[in-house]
């Protein structure tokens, strides 16, 4: 969530800045000036009215103190406590429309990303690798898996829907080679600290990192408590988009000592996705799925450094496809690309020479203090009194799913079988090649 008193102070860099997401200030903001207006006059009212119930207040007791009858002046502090009361709820109904207005609005992009309506404007910062060649036509992903026996589609469509798949024998070991070799390297090379976190969190904890209220048709709710009503609840619960959300949400309503700082999480868990706006997109193979594994990143730390540790995350996440010697580009979001509570998105898209495109595997953010102010996630500074909201970033390390597509479409070879790239051979226990293998009835 946007600061009340920077909005307050610097509308108009709020407005510059919401068109250049592609929104429109006036219906974003509503009467957000005129809310705000009316709060501070009810404010400087009560001010007034304070001040003077006061100096009546000093006056009955004189009055008390010579014997004269005071009755009367009681009766006008009585009636300017009660326009004082009035006033005082007026002020706090205004600060809460105007927080929900808030609530609504996403971050505001750094001046350094891209203004642009969507994907087609994102910025290219650079490129790694070396696209394979081939001297036959590179299959998909799914064409691979299906032949090699390691993919089934139309089983997982049998017992879960569309957008599920079955992993079998090396391909369902593939999988786990690439977690764990994932979790090794941030934890033992990077310094993170692993996490394995409940895969169902209430709605408080999708609204500290910003998927509600506006999102909630993209995640899945259980329905144990009733369906959602918009209402934030402890008891609720929601199955995680990513493991961003629980993983953030374990600082929340918490003030960290700023000697803490920066803290360091990975976390390797499955992520549930309705796909609400993707009809028809991505419907073949693994792109897309309600279902896939992620290890996620997510850091904690000072205004100041928050720069830094986003470059330092995103070079962390850089470092998996490198040492599996995955092409990939990394690119600068534009505005109207970027997510909701992201003030600066670096995606890294790694090369499927299957489908002959870039194709996104990791997204990392920096989200300044917006997702902070929403989950009251503080920190103390070394000698200052009062607290502050820290930052806070995450970004995949990787995306498992999508890189095992990736591998299977980089690492194809003329019959089909797949090269184990070099890294993952000791988390497969040896094998080097990924053939056919028998069909399961």
């Amino acid at each position: 969530m946007i600061d009340l008193a920077f909005v307050r102070a610097n509308l108009p860099v709020v407005e510059e800045k919401l068109r250049a997401r592609g929104m429109d200030p006036a219906q974003a903001l509503g009467d957000f000036a005129t809310i705000d207006r009316e709060r501070r006059d009810a404010i400087t009212q009560v001010e007034t009215l304070k001040a003077q119930r006061n100096r009546l207040t000093e006056e009955i007791a004189r009055l008390r103190k010579s014997g004269t009858d005071a009755s009367a002046v009681t009766e006008q502090t009585k009636s300017l406590k009660s326009e004082v009361d009035t006033l005082e709820s007026r002020a706090t109904a205004a600060d809460e429309r105007l927080r929900a207005i808030l609530q609504t609005i996403p971050n505001l992009p750094q001046d350094c990303v891209p203004v642009g309506p969507d994907e087609h404007a994102n910025r290219e910062e650079k490129t790694w690798g070396t696209i394979p060649s081939f001297d036959f036509p590179p299959k998909p992903h799914w064409e691979l898996g299906e032949a090699l026996n390691i993919l089934d589609f139309n089983r997982a469509a049998k017992i879960s829907g569309s957008r599920f798949v079955v992993h079998y024998g090396a391909g369902a070991r593939l999988e786990r080679a690439l977690a764990n070799l994932m979790l090794d390297l941030h934890t033992r090379e990077h310094g993170y600290t692993e996490v394995l976190p409940p895969y169902m969190v209430n709605s408080r904890s999708l609204f500290g990192t910003g998927q509600l209220p506006k999102f909630a048709e993209d995640s899945f709710h259980c329905d144990d408590k009733g369906p959602y009503t918009g209402e934030l609840q402890d008891g609720d619960h929601w199955l995680i988009p990513t493991a961003e959300v629980p993983v953030t949400n374990l600082l929340r309503d918490e003030t960290i000592d700023e000697s803490q700082l920066s803290i360091s999480f990975c976390a390797y868990t499955p992520c549930f996705r309705s796909e609400a706006g993707s009809y028809g997109k991505d419907v073949r193979g693994m792109i897309r799925q309600h279902q896939f594994q992620k290890v996620e990143l997510v850091k904690f730390t000072t205004p100041d450094k928050s720069d830094a540790e986003h470059e330092t995350l995103t070079r962390h996440a850089e470092t998996v496809l490198e040492r599996l010697n995955l092409p990939y580009r990394r690119m600068l979001l534009s505005t109207g690309d970027m997510g909701f509570a992201s003030s600066k998105t670096f995606d890294l898209e790694v090369w499927l020479p299957g489908q002959n495109l870039y194709r996104e595997i990791s997204s990392c953010s920096n989200f300044t203090d917006f997702q902070a102010r929403r989950a009251n996630i503080r920190y103390r500074p070394a000698g200052a009194k009062k607290s502050e909201y820290l930052h806070t970033l995450n970004g995949s390390g990787l995306a498992v799913g999508r890189t095992y597509l990736a591998i299977l479409e980089n690492y194809q070879r003329p019959d089909g079988s797949i090269q184990v790239p070099e890294a993952l051979v000791p988390y497969m226990n040896g094998q080097t090649v990924i053939t056919k293998q028998e069909r399961i009835g």
